[in-house]
């Protein structure tokens, strides 16, 4: 928590993905004098958010660095396929990287799956973030 006696919050940062309201509103109803203020990230600058003392913990993907952070799983994340409501994947359980083969796929710049190739054809410019692709 920050150090201000006379109104003390806690800044959380969070990456695209990331959806806190769950977390907002437990800490609403557990610690109602202290302001919660939400600080998006990108992936890339999430931890330099933390060690510039912008923020004072973060919901980040990991891997990040352990000896300067501590860090707690809290799930594991299920990758997905955005796709328009009357693609003909829509009617799949689950998708392959092969169903993708011959798809345009986006692969945005800030992507965290670390693809040594992302599936299927690429398109003509990457997007700058997952919500510009989306």
């Amino acid at each position: 928590m920050t150090d201000s006696a006379d109104s003390p919050s806690f800044r959380l940062a969070y990456v695209p993905g990331v959806t806190p309201a769950k977390w907002v509103r437990i800490w609403a109803e557990r610690l109602p004098d202290t302001p919660l203020t939400l600080l998006q990230a990108t992936p890339a600058e999430a931890s330099e958010v933390l060690r510039e003392g912008a923020a004072d913990a973060a919901f980040v993907r990991l891997p990040v660095d352990r000896t300067v952070f501590s860090a707690i799983p809290l799930y594991t994340e299920t990758t997905v396929v955005v796709v328009p409501r009357d693609h003909l994947i829509t009617a799949a359980e689950e998708v392959t990287v092969a169903d993708l083969a011959d798809e345009v796929v986006l692969h945005p710049l800030d992507d965290v799956l670390g693809w040594e190739r992302p599936p299927g054809e690429a398109a003509f410019e990457r997007p700058a973030t997952t919500e510009d692709a989306i």
